[in-house]
């Protein structure tokens, strides 16, 4: 689905510098926006939550002098708060109570100072536990390559938002993949940061322990390492933080990344899973690509990756995080959640948390963070004990965008058909590293499917030199 106008297809950098040389205002670019908005939206349903009149105001007020003054965004109405704006998770009952935040999270206010303008609060998956955006309180979006077709989850309004042209940044977070399964299923940038690398708070400490992390999805390498310039950095009162970069991530845009040990692999992590043909494609294109550029590229991966305990440890921690994520939404509202209030996976998560014990909970954590410190050798140096990579590449996803209703299809082992497709995100959001999928493959069919690079704990400064010498040999346009 295209659109006409001058600034659909200009990435956010590109938007920036406009409004900074005086060629366009933010009042054209929040018009222009709001006009693809209102054309596309009734098609793809990404902006659940629209505030057009809201975004006309405010980029005709005075805007923050930030580095994406004027420039239109959407947020994921999932994890980040606005005061006064609507607030439901993708939940029945928050959008029957007309739930509304009572204040900003701390990421709100960092794209605000970034001179964001907010377009609207896009569509996600109740509570984001799963890998399509097809909540039963706002229905499915669409995925602007195919209608038919899924965009991913959890942050897939924010992709559908993105791959269109409504706008060219869109806010995501990712607990098990939820940034850069969107990416891959609607051919986008989509950079999942180090563990705390941006904060969560005021409100919330760490979640999913510590496995999920905010960014966005966009359209250029340069746009995903300007904005994380934007809005990383530790807030007081923050439980850890990530460490420090040695310079901005836009100067690691362009620079030369020397010559990196790739590790690569398609394999399933499981015996009873299986890659589609067109995702191993797509890896072993990239494999090849990178050793032209001069790495040294061969067939690894760590032996942590596939250990065939870590599904069910994964799944464990999010049912018992849910079942305390009920408790206190039921605090909020003030009364008992129940059944008929929630989705049936989200309900068997919630009985299933609730009944695990605390010391259960703690033995999960511990075997956890053993398994973590197995993955964490193979990035380390050969003179420590490791293997000595740089990078591990794989499949975002494992296979390319499925149908709408291919996920949650009654009669059908859904369990199954998440972890399946999961099958290679879910691990670095509990090692906490830094990993990034990028667009490029297309199948036969014409739908996107992206590649997943993974770094070392903290090493965003790899990740964005690398993609960006792969955008520059391999235009993601």
């Amino acid at each position: 689905m295209g659109t006409s106008d001058d600034f659909a297809h200009l990435d956010a950098t590109a938007q920036a510098d406009l409004v900074r040389t005086g060629a366009a205002s933010p009042a054209e670019l929040v018009d222009a926006a709001a006009a693809r908005i209102e054309r596309l939206d009734p098609t793809l349903n990404a902006v659940i939550h629209q505030r057009l009149d809201a975004a006309r105001r405010d980029a005709r007020a005075e805007l923050p002098d930030g580095a994406f003054r004027g420039v239109p965004m959407v947020v994921k109405d999932l994890g980040l708060t606005q005061a006064g704006e609507p607030y439901h998770a993708g939940t029945r009952f928050l959008k029957a109570l007309g739930h509304r935040a009572a204040a900003d999270s701390y990421l709100a206010a960092r794209f605000r100072a970034a001179g964001f303008v907010c377009m609207g609060r896009t569509n996600t998956p109740e509570f984001g536990t799963t890998v399509t955006t097809e909540p039963l309180s706002y229905g499915p979006t669409r995925n602007p390559w195919d209608t038919d077709h899924s965009t991913g989850g959890s942050s897939g309004g924010s992709a559908a938002a993105v791959a269109s042209g409504m706008v060219a940044v869109g806010h995501a977070n990712d607990g098990g993949g939820s940034i850069r399964v969107p990416a891959s299923e609607c051919g986008l940038v989509g950079l999942k940061p180090t563990r705390a690398r941006v904060s969560l708070g005021p409100v919330t400490g760490e979640s999913w322990m510590g496995a999920t992390i905010d960014h966005v999805v966009v359209r250029s390498v340069r746009d995903s390492a300007r904005v994380l310039d934007a809005i990383h950095g530790p807030m007081p009162g923050d439980p850890y933080a990530a460490p420090t970069p040695l310079r901005p991530f836009a100067d690691e845009v362009g620079a030369d990344p020397g010559r990196l040990r790739i590790g690569w692999s398609a394999a399933p992590t499981r015996e009873m899973f299986s890659v589609h043909t067109d995702c191993v494609t797509a890896v072993s294109q990239a494999a090849t690509a990178l050793s032209a550029l001069g790495h040294h590229v061969d067939e690894d991966r760590p032996a942590a990756f596939a250990d065939p305990g870590f599904f069910d440890h994964f799944v464990l921690m999010i049912a018992a995080s849910t079942g305390a994520d009920i408790n206190q939404w039921e605090h909020v509202i003030g009364r008992p959640i129940t059944e008929e209030d929630i989705e049936p996976e989200n309900w068997l998560f919630t009985q299933w948390g609730r009944r695990v014990s605390a010391t259960d909970y703690l033995a999960n954590v511990a075997w956890m963070h053993a398994w973590q410190r197995r993955m964490a050798t193979w990035w380390a140096p050969v003179a420590e004990g490791g293997a000595g990579y740089d990078v591990l590449l794989t499949p975002t996803i494992a296979t390319p965008p499925p149908l709408i209703g291919f996920i949650g299809e009654p009669g059908a082992d859904n369990g199954f058909r998440v972890g399946e497709l999961l099958q290679y995100t879910g691990q670095l959001n509990i090692t906490g590293q830094p990993a990034i999928s990028l667009p490029l493959h297309v199948n036969a069919a014409g739908l996107p499917i992206g590649v997943q690079l993974v770094a070392g704990y903290g090493r965003e400064d790899v990740l964005i030199r690398l993609a960006s010498q792969i955008e520059q040999a391999h235009p993601f346009a």
